[in-house]
């Protein structure tokens, strides 16, 4: 195995969440990055319009993947805990099992993705002056969207045993070319927003290929040559697998009712929805590492069968989430009008992204506590629980609620919504963590330690 790897169920806790925590934060802040060189391109070279669309279009694809990504999120428990177990074999015909899974669905959802996406951009209710470039768009990403999916595969599995380092040069390529190629396709080749698709997938392409090579000859992940999985570890997918996937449906699909939302105000406030959702997404960078992190650092300690040490997690990193995140939250406050004019010029636009990214600044903390704790439970195996909770808040408290406030108080009603909803949402989570019996749940069977 790779030198970067951590064993997280012996030494100081904070101190390797820390630097555990690091390189995923980094990688986040590339992927974040990644959109937001695509937005500045695509919003300043061609306008509000198309800076919509990818905005439209960038929800249908997490809506799309969202089944597979959930599963995906079932390689870090299942794997994490196979590492903390000392169990090799289970950890080779598990990796092995995830990625025949993984592989066929993401291949056949682009190939169903293509050809569905004029429907789905329709039935969404995108404006006509942005349904066409819309279209273009999406059907190109749905083209290399195994890529996509790839590389943060093989970054979810790297992480799962205890390597945060090495994902960080795949999403740097990919953020190196796509800053390249994006000016390049649109500009240069007077691609339009399709070059913008087209720089995405040779970028992407590129970071998968990398890292594959890089798993297999440098960092000693067990990868092999696909083939038919046991019945035990086909089982212990779809156990965890199908809950989590349907979490992330839940999640995705959530999201996508909240762009029907914005979209019935025109295309102003999408495309001022789709700046501040790439603010929204710097915001939220702390709350998505911290969950990476404990979800293989818990899952090791529990593969292993040392409770007190996950207890000492989940303190550790609700105590980490909520400085960092009140502190970005503050800053991302003071500049919002100025983070929203890099991406478009228009005023309505403008106004619409500052107002949004002022009021719901100061909520993302409480999702913050929701990532780390759900991260925490998840590391036990409990998807469907975790699917419920996602159940709630997204189909009983933020599009219920984004929705009402936003018929009561025009669209300064969609943050106002929102922001409401998180804050319940944490209460529940805090609660389940509290007093739920996700400890009481088998992934896989502890080993003698060495």
């Amino acid at each position: 195995m790779g030198k970067n790897q951590y064993d997280f169920t012996e030494g100081s806790i904070l101190k390797k969440m820390i630097f555990f925590s690091g390189p995923i934060f980094l990688t986040n802040l590339l992927q974040v990055s990644y959109q937001l060189i695509d937005s500045l391109w695509v919003g300043n070279l061609l306008g509000a319009d198309a800076l919509g669309a990818i905005a439209i279009s960038g929800t249908i694809i997490f809506t799309i993947l969202s089944f597979i990504i959930g599963i995906n999120n079932a390689t870090l428990t299942i794997l994490s805990q196979h590492k903390g177990a000392k169990n090799d074999e289970g950890l080779k015909e598990s990796l092995n099992a995830f990625v025949v899974v993984l592989g066929i669905m993401t291949i056949s959802l682009g190939i169903v993705g293509f050809f569905m996406s004029p429907y789905i951009l329709h039935w969404m209710g995108t404006p006509e002056d942005i349904l066409p470039l819309a279209t273009t768009y999406l059907r190109i990403n749905f083209i290399g969207i195994s890529f996509l999916f790839g590389y943060n595969f093989i970054a979810t599995v790297l992480r799962a045993l205890g390597d945060s380092k090495t994902p960080v040069r795949f999403v740097m390529i990919a953020v190196l070319l796509n800053a390249i190629f994006d000016p390049l396709f649109i500009y240069v080749f007077d691609l339009g927003i399709a070059g913008a698709a087209y720089a995405t997938i040779v970028a992407q392409g590129t970071a998968f290929f990398y890292g594959l090579i890089y798993s297999i000859f440098r960092a000693g992940v067990p990868f092999m040559i696909p083939r038919m999985p046991q019945g035990e570890y086909f089982k212990s997918i779809f156990k965890l697998g199908l809950p989590s996937g349907l979490s992330m449906m839940v999640i995705s699909s959530g999201s996508l009712a909240i762009m029907t939302v914005v979209t019935s105000f025109g295309e102003g406030v999408v495309a001022g929805f789709g700046a501040a959702q790439r603010l929204d997404s710097l915001i939220m960078l702390p709350a998505m590492t911290l969950g990476s992190a404990v979800n293989s650092m818990a899952g090791q300690n529990i593969g292993a069968q040392l409770w007190d040490r996950v207890s000492s997690i989940a303190k550790n990193g609700v105590i980490l989430i909520l400085i960092v995140s009140f502190s970005i939250s503050a800053i991302i406050f003071v500049s919002a009008e100025f983070l929203i004019s890099l991406f478009v010029q228009d005023e309505k636009t403008i106004a619409f992204g500052k107002m949004y990214v002022q009021t719901i600044a100061f909520f993302y903390p409480f999702l913050g506590i929701n990532f780390v704790l759900n991260g925490v439970v998840r590391a036990a195996g409990a998807m469907f629980q975790i699917f419920v909770l996602n159940t709630i808040s997204f189909w009983i408290l933020r599009y219920p609620f984004t929705y009402f406030f936003s018929r009561s108080f025009g669209e300064e009603g969609i943050p106002m919504g929102m922001g409401a909803s998180l804050v319940i949402s944490s209460v529940i989570a805090c609660a389940y963590f509290r007093f739920g019996k996700w400890k009481e749940i088998k992934v896989v069977e502890k080993e003698e330690r060495n």
